[in-house]
C-alpha cells in the first residue's frame, strides 16, 4: 500500500494516508522553538501495521528539519522517543507549565 505522511498545517497535525485514506495523525502545537505533541490517534482498521512508528518518525524529522524541539506529551509519542536513542538530542522534557499552557 501507499504510505505517506503529511503535514496538515490547518489542522496542526501530521496525518497518516494508506491508499490516499486518512488512517491517523499526531497533534502538534507550536510554542517558541518547541513543537509540543499532545494528541496522536489511529484508526483500528488500520492497526498492527507499524504506522504510529511511521507517523512518529516522520512528524519528529520535519520538526528537526523545522529546527524545533519535541516535547513528547502524548503517551505514543513518548513511548516512540523513549526507544529511539536517534531523536533524543531535539527532546525537551514535559514540565508543568507546558501541561498548564495545554489546558
Amino acid at each position: 500500500p501507499a504510505i505517506e505522511v503529511t503535514e496538515n498545517r490547518s489542522e496542526h497535525r501530521y496525518d497518516i494516508t494508506v491508499d490516499g485514506k486518512l488512517a491517523g495523525f499526531t497533534v502538534f502545537i507550536d510554542r517558541g522553538e518547541q513543537r509540543i505533541f499532545p494528541h496522536t490517534e489511529l484508526d483500528e482498521k488500520f492497526s498492527g501495521r507499524g504506522l504510529s512508528g511511521i507517523l512518529v518518525h516522520d512528524a519528529l524529522e520535519d520538526t528537526r528539519a523545522a529546527g524545533k524541539r519535541v516535547v513528547p506529551v502524548c503517551p505514543l509519542v513518548k513511548r516512540y522517543v523513549s526507544k529511539h536513542p536517534e531523536v533524543q538530542d531535539i527532546v525537551d522534557p514535559v514540565t508543568p507549565e507546558i501541561l498548564a499552557s495545554l489546558r
